[in-house]
């Protein structure tokens, strides 16, 4: 037969026990509800897309500029793709514009 151990602290003990345990209890409550608080995932959110966008910028500055200087050829190509996505919407704009007249 198992043998079980009697409890040997006081009242007080215990209830000293009780208490320390409703503090960490309490403490482990606030800050979940801290964590998952709107302003703060709000907030975590703002600083993760902040983050995103800096290392994103500073990938898209060490593809046309590096060491030596400005990548002109990169920069043609990214001019290039400017200039094509202008025509394209200009071209589309134009084209709308025709239709919606000739319907009026």
């Amino acid at each position: 037969m198992a043998q079980t151990s009697k409890d040997t602290r006081s009242i007080d003990q215990i209830r000293a026990d009780i208490s320390a345990a409703r503090s960490r209890m309490a403490a482990s409550v606030e800050g979940l509800v801290e964590q998952v608080h709107p302003t703060a995932v709000k907030q975590r959110t703002v600083n993760d897309a902040k983050s995103f966008a800096q290392d994103e910028f500073t990938n898209l500055k060490s593809q046309v500029k590096d060491d030596d200087g400005w990548r002109t050829d990169r920069l043609v190509i990214v001019g290039g793709a400017l200039l094509g996505v202008a025509t394209f919407l200009l071209t589309v704009r134009a084209i709308v514009g025709r239709i919606k007249k000739s319907r009026a």
